[in-house]
């Protein structure tokens, strides 16, 4: 009778444990996990969750929006995309340069901001964390951005990565073109993230 309760106690245990393990992971809110980690939406390394803003938001979507401090806006008036890889598919780092490369975007206005692992602003004091449709100064069809840790020598548009270990870039499509929503794979071409170098490589 004993050794029946004690293995009931176990299998109870266990399967709690798996339970909130798997809701924490699937909400996002698991150490190390990012907004869009289960989007349904990709390209070339952009992710994106169509649902979020919507009604049929799963309550997983509605935690990670609540978690990572999306607005949730319906599709209509704001799509959200997220990168965490270059183009070589490894994961973006402080200890690395790139350039971000992108052209006209399906949308009204947007915004490209860096975010750290945990989701937040890195504590720098370069006031270079973002860039968006008006920052931009060269041709806004044909732009180019430096994502490094210490400014660039030269005058050219710049994300500061410094202070945000592995970290993630949150594109922003305000007022996406009807055509985005409909089908993003075909009218999306989205920007290109080349890693340039990184300490400790050798040149």
């Amino acid at each position: 009778m004993m050794g029946t309760i004690i293995r009931y106690s176990l299998a109870l245990i266990i399967g709690s444990a798996l339970g909130l393990s798997s809701a924490l992971y699937m909400a996002g809110l698991w150490p190390g996990a990012k907004p869009l980690d289960f989007g349904d939406v990709e390209v070339d390394g952009w992710r994106s969750d169509f649902a979020i803003g919507s009604k049929s938001a799963d309550p997983y979507t509605r935690a990670r929006v609540a978690r990572h401090g999306l607005l949730a806006l319906a599709k209509s008036e704001a799509v959200y995309f997220t990168r965490t890889t270059d183009d070589s598919g490894d994961l973006l780092r402080e200890e690395c340069d790139y350039r971000m490369v992108g052209g006209k975007m399906p949308a009204n206005w947007w915004s490209i901001t860096l975010y750290d692992a945990r989701s937040l602003l890195p504590m720098n004091e370069d006031k270079a964390l973002s860039i968006d449709a008006t920052s931009i100064t060269g041709d806004p069809e044909n732009w180019s951005v430096l994502i490094a840790a210490q400014p660039p020598e030269q005058q050219v548009d710049w994300i500061s990565s410094r202070n945000a270990g592995k970290f993630d870039l949150t594109l922003r499509l305000y007022v996406p073109d009807e055509a985005l929503i409909a089908d993003p794979e075909a009218s999306f071409t989205s920007p290109a993230i080349e890693r340039l170098s990184c300490e400790g490589e050798s040149q």
